[in-house]
């Protein structure tokens, strides 16, 4: 004979009206909604407020205390990034700017600093001006004349600058002539950096 398990049903005897004990709809457990406490209020939308308030206070607070590996991988993914700083705004832009045979007093060796203004260049302001100007993301106001522009020929005299330093966070090493029609106009777009010397 075998001996029935816990909890386990037995089939009733055939021909038996009877039901069973288990199946009474008075023997099942039945669930009460919860009632609401009279002494407690319901919250408020400051409250609400004021929890959303301290849980975001104490995540912050969270983020003091050290992370496990791997938790700064995922931070760095989740945050956006810093907004970019203006390219003319770099701290410590300083130039040197050599001249020679442009004649007339404008031949020497000038030193130009932006962010703050200041060195030995004739027109520091306007030139610091002009450099701000001409500075964009993605150009270089000191770029060379590209190689296969179609320039004329003509000559606008001996004068050469040699310009080196720093600007917008950049090396500068860059070469000026008047030797054809593209030089004298990259020259010409460069003044006041460089001395004028248009007729």
């Amino acid at each position: 004979m075998l001996q029935s398990l816990p909890g386990a049903r037995r089939k009733p005897p055939t021909g038996s009206s009877t039901p069973l004990a288990a199946t009474s709809p008075s023997a099942l457990p039945t669930a009460t909604p919860p009632t609401p406490n009279p002494t407690r209020p319901a919250p408020t939308l400051g409250r609400v407020l004021l929890g959303v308030v301290a849980s975001v206070a104490a995540g912050a607070a969270g983020t003091l205390a050290p992370a496990a590996p791997g938790a700064y991988a995922a931070e760095a993914v989740s945050r956006p990034a810093p907004p970019m700083p203006s390219p003319a705004a770099g701290p410590g832009d300083r130039l040197t700017v050599t001249v020679r045979k442009a004649g007339g007093g404008a031949d020497g060796t000038f030193e130009l600093r932006c962010h703050p203004e200041g060195g030995t260049h004739p027109d520091v302001r306007e030139a610091c001006g002009r450099l701000d100007r001409r500075t964009t993301w993605g150009t270089d106001p000191f770029a060379p004349v590209r190689s296969g522009t179609v320039c004329t020929m003509q000559y606008g005299g001996p004068a050469t600058a040699h310009v080196t330093g720093t600007w917008a966070g950049r090396r500068v090493d860059a070469r000026f002539d008047r030797g054809d029609g593209c030089e004298i106009a990259r020259w010409d777009d460069m003044v006041p950096v460089l001395p004028d010397l248009r007729a």
